[in-house]
């Protein structure tokens, strides 16, 4: 009878220990600025297939992307990266800003869409992250564009929490770039 109520914790032990989950870490928004447009609606990021896998990826010297043991983000990377990107534009403008669906009655004055191409630790010490992003308004308020980004930050390591923290300085630095082209 002992032998059953020890066998379940027998069996939990065997499982090993569990995975740490890592945020992308939240970087701190300038002041915000003054946009020509009053809200934005920001469509679901789209991200390459390796960058929607659970894992912690960094880039070895052979160019493998390989997996950290035990390391997975705490979110799906797609919901946050997309959530992270939103946060960041609503705090460094003054426009409302939500992720697709867009929660309000009257429609975004401008809809944002970003596709990463590549989103990498690196194995010379740099986090990537690369691609483009649309802009467009319903109502002509902005003019229709679409433009590239190229994203370089230096690594301060390969630890989860040091690609945790460049990949929101990345995301610090696209929405930066995106709401520029909002700028008044």
């Amino acid at each position: 009878m002992r032998f059953l109520l020890v066998l379940p914790l027998l069996l939990l032990a065997a499982c090993g220990a569990s995975d740490a989950r890592y945020l992308i870490d939240n970087a701190p928004a300038p002041e915000p600025r003054r946009l020509v447009v009053g809200s934005i609606e920001l469509r679901d990021v789209s991200l390459p297939a390796y960058a929607e896998a659970s894992e912690i990826l960094v880039e070895s010297p052979d160019g493998a992307l390989r997996e950290i043991d035990g390391a997975i983000w705490a979110d799906t990377p797609q919901r946050a990266m997309t959530l992270a990107l939103a946060d960041h534009m609503a705090r460094a403008g003054n426009a409302r800003v939500a992720a697709e669906p867009w929660p309000l009655e009257t429609p975004a004055d401008v809809r944002a869409e970003v596709r990463i191409t590549r989103m990498v630790a690196r194995a010379d010490g740099t986090f990537a992250l690369t691609g483009s992003y649309a802009l467009t308004s319903y109502e002509s308020v902005i003019r229709d564009r679409i433009e590239r980004f190229e994203i370089t930050i230096p690594l301060a390591g390969t630890a989860p929490g040091d690609i945790a923290a460049a990949t929101g300085e990345a995301i610090r630095k696209l929405s930066e770039d995106i709401l520029s082209r909002l700028a008044r």
